[in-house]
């Protein structure tokens, strides 16, 4: 019979998360609340992160746990301060447009804005397709640049440059049919937004 015996593999070392909780909530829960301006999101923030890199803590797999800690907050606050910036922009255009909308449009309001709509629709649908997509999302989804550029495969500039000359096409397209419109029937349409786009 044979004398060997055999030895584990070494682990990497588990860290204590409980101490290291205990170590770390209450500086961090103050860093997030300076980014955040809120306490009570700052509390929720730290929970989500603790929560985000326990798997990792547990199962060793992290050597500065600190910094893991951290890093991974500060991405949960940055993505939540968007979030919040993007609230108070819908809010702000939703009670912009309940102010300056009728209460009861009548016909001729109807009609006026299915024909704007109209031509927005055959004015997109002109635009080349990299240049409608990065417009859509960018107007629609109101994706920031960057995401728009992860979701399509391109970079950063080559998105900003598509959204430049979207914008300048549709300006374009939009001059045009009232051009026409005006040869064919008169008085072109004014588009209640105007010609330029935000």
């Amino acid at each position: 019979m044979s004398d060997t015996v055999s030895t584990p593999e070494p682990r990497r070392p588990r860290h204590d998360f409980a101490g290291f909780y205990r170590a770390t909530v209450a500086p961090l829960r103050r860093y997030l609340a300076r980014l955040t301006g809120n306490r009570t999101e700052a509390q929720d923030l730290a929970h989500d992160a603790y929560a985000r890199i326990y798997p990792a803590m547990r199962d060793g797999q992290v050597e500065t746990p600190q910094a893991f800690l951290y890093t991974t907050a500060r991405r949960l606050a940055i993505n939540q301060l968007r979030h919040r910036e993007l609230a108070q922009t819908q809010s702000v255009s939703d009670e912009t447009l309940d102010a300056n909308a009728a209460p009861q449009p009548g016909v001729p309001q109807t009609v006026i804005a299915r024909q704007e709509l109209e031509q927005l629709e055959r004015a997109l649908a002109q635009l080349p397709p990299g240049c409608r997509a990065v417009l859509l999302l960018r107007k629609v989804e109101m994706l920031p640049h960057d995401e728009i550029a992860r979701r399509l495969g391109v970079s950063r500039s080559n998105v900003e440059k598509q959204h430049v000359r979207a914008l300048r096409l549709l300006r374009e397209i939009l001059d045009a049919q009232g051009a026409a419109r005006t040869a064919e029937s008169g008085p072109a349409i004014r588009l209640s937004s105007g010609k330029s786009l935000p």
